[in-house]
């Protein structure tokens, strides 16, 4: 017979995850996969991928806070759009074409910041699925989200992307002299205006 300081009891003491908690998030991540590459972002749903790992979709909330988080983690990208475009769009308007500019180049001058993004890149063009679910992503975690955010058209804000996108392969996929190699600040000090003009929208 165990008694109340016995193994049996400590077991019952001992706060904690469920037993085989260590490999959920990793399962979660695998499911997420599998989900966003057959149905794309857009269509992909917190509660199929729950199905998918064999969980309950509140653990998936457990994990993550939000569907963009769980593509975000899911694909190794190095930032979360939940926790990033609050920073990048605080402080004075007229400013934001900088910080957007100094963040990407900044983000990116950090190799293992910038292989997940590259890679995926370099998926997505030579494979239409992954294309179109990189782009739901982009259009309504990101370009949507900054674009509503600082009433922005669309186009605007796409082409804004673009430049930065452009200026990102020409820099790290191209490695074009003497862009691949100048500083994150002066590259900064050239672009933003061009942003900035994208985002200021005629009255």
């Amino acid at each position: 017979m165990t008694g109340e300081g016995g193994p049996e009891a400590a077991d019952r003491r001992r706060p904690g995850r469920r037993p085989g908690a260590a490999d959920t998030r990793g399962q979660i991540l695998a499911a997420a996969r599998e989900v966003f590459s057959e149905q794309g972002f857009d269509k992909a749903t917190v509660r199929g991928i729950a199905r998918r790992a064999g969980v309950d979709p509140a653990l998936v909330h457990h994990y993550f806070a939000s569907k963009e988080g769980m593509f975000v983690a899911a694909m190794e990208l190095p930032v979360d759009p939940d926790v990033i475009l609050p920073e990048l769009l605080a402080g004075p308007r007229s400013e934001v074409g900088e910080r957007l500019a100094r963040f990407i180049l900044t983000m990116t001058s950090e190799a293992g910041a910038r292989q997940p993004v590259l890679a995926l890149v370099r998926t997505a063009m030579t494979n239409e699925r992954m294309a179109e679910v990189v782009r739901e992503f982009m259009t309504h975690a990101l370009l949507d989200r900054v674009a509503g955010a600082l009433g922005v058209p669309p186009l605007r804000m796409e082409l804004a992307f673009a430049q930065m996108f452009g200026l990102v392969m020409a820099r790290y996929v191209l490695a074009l002299e003497p862009v691949a190699s100048a500083g994150v600040e002066e590259l900064v000090e050239l672009v933003a205006p061009a942003i900035q003009r994208y985002i200021d929208v005629p009255s």
